[in-house]
């Protein structure tokens, strides 16, 4: 089915054509329909697939011009809350509607002016939105549409207790939209008390990789663990390539080394400022950057087109990051490779991913590198005996 048959207008349809969308993904597909019926929602797809547009053209269709804050979409990090914005002006480019924005690391006084004028939509983070309420700066009593976007990074992120007290302060009469690319138990609490009856769309496998992303681990021992990321960048022929680090010293670490190298990198931490964060996405996504390292503010949900490789300097802590930090390369059914060096600390890790993802990831030493002796390559050396001896007694 088309775009032009999901009931949007002729309005948001044109905006749709101006940005080259015709077909809507699956989860655009099933969900559209009933938010416009006015169904509180679960929408569970893995990133990259459209929720953005799955939510906010809905929302835009229903959205009355000239009406203050009637909808609130809440998201984990302020690039996300600027990401989302963008998308729905892009949208909205044939509408009298405003889209405000509300995040920390600027000053308030832009954000009040927004808060003036009675925006219609307001994209937030839960930090500094809870400022402003709590100041009377604004209220959400009558507000008619709530989204919980990326609800499971917000879960690991420690925002439950504040998405509770800005749901305690809206409206009772509203339609609540949550979005996540997995399902875990904990989001069974929010469930039960923010949605009336919702209706459930799950596309997918949320604990799959992406057929698109050819992934590999690759054993290291910690003292050598920066030369095979050189050796890996030297040998591999990329576009752009987003480097993860567990740690924001880790991220700036490796981006002064390869600024000494001569390659173009940007940083994105949590101690940037927002000026920096904005600017080093902005330059990754123009190409004025080869390189991004970051920490997970990155993994979840920003649509970074274009990226080649993703590289995870540390194994995260958190099985469903894997997933999110190499679906930041496949995209829009393009292929991608993700590289993950794996020391002896990490294998708890390493296992507890597999486990998520229910298969085995492969193991690769990189020809010709002067690799150290490490336990991690007498183990996967046995594995492959192991099999081996069991081919031959099957045969």
């Amino acid at each position: 089915m088309p775009f032009s048959g999901l009931g949007l207008s002729d309005k948001i349809n044109s905006a749709l054509s101006d940005l080259g969308f015709t077909q809507p993904t699956p989860i655009q597909e099933q969900a559209i329909p009933l938010i416009l019926e006015g169904h509180d929602l679960i929408g569970s797809a893995q990133t990259g697939t459209g929720k953005t547009a799955a939510f906010g053209l809905p929302i835009l269709q229903r959205i009355q011009p000239g009406k203050p804050f009637q909808c609130l979409i809440l998201e984990p990090t302020r690039e996300l809350a600027a990401q989302v914005e963008e998308s729905l002006g892009t949208f909205a480019k044939h509408l009298n509607i405003e889209i405000g924005l509300i995040y920390g690391g600027v000053k308030y006084g832009g954000q009040l002016d927004m808060i003036k004028r009675g925006a219609e939509i307001i994209v937030a983070t839960p930090g500094r939105l809870l400022d402003h309420l709590q100041q009377g700066a604004l209220q959400l009593k009558d507000l008619d549409y709530l989204v919980l976007d990326e609800v499971d990074r917000m879960l690991d992120m420690g925002f439950l207790p504040d998405v509770k007290r800005i749901v305690e302060r809206c409206s009772k009469d509203r339609q609540t939209l949550l979005f996540t690319a997995t399902l875990p138990p904990a989001i069974k609490t929010l469930t039960n008390w923010v949605l009336n009856n919702p209706k459930i769309v799950e596309i997918g496998q949320s604990r799959s990789a992406a057929e698109t992303v050819s992934h590999a681990f690759y054993p290291v021992v910690e003292r050598q663990k920066y030369k095979l990321l050189i050796e890996l960048l030297q040998r591999t022929h990329f576009e752009s390539v987003l480097i993860f680090c567990r740690t924001k010293f880790n991220a700036d670490m490796i981006s002064r080394r390869l600024e000494r190298l001569n390659h173009s990198v940007a940083v994105l931490h949590s101690d940037r400022t927002q000026r920096e964060r904005t600017e080093a996405l902005k330059g990754f996504k123009d190409g004025k950057f080869e390189v991004l390292v970051a920490t997970d503010i990155a993994a979840r949900g920003l649509d970074i087109a274009g990226v080649t490789h993703v590289i995870n300097y540390d194994v995260p802590l958190h099985a469903e990051d894997y997933v999110h930090r190499i679906g930041r390369t496949g995209r829009a059914s393009k292929e991608g490779d993700a590289f993950t060096l794996l020391t002896e600390d990490e294998v708890k890790n390493a296992a507890a991913i597999e486990h998520f993802i229910g298969k085995k990831v492969e193991r690769k030493k990189l020809d010709g590198f002067n690799y150290m002796y490490s336990a991690l390559f007498n183990a996967q050396e046995k594995a492959a005996a192991g099999g081996a001896r069991s081919r031959l007694r099957r045969g």
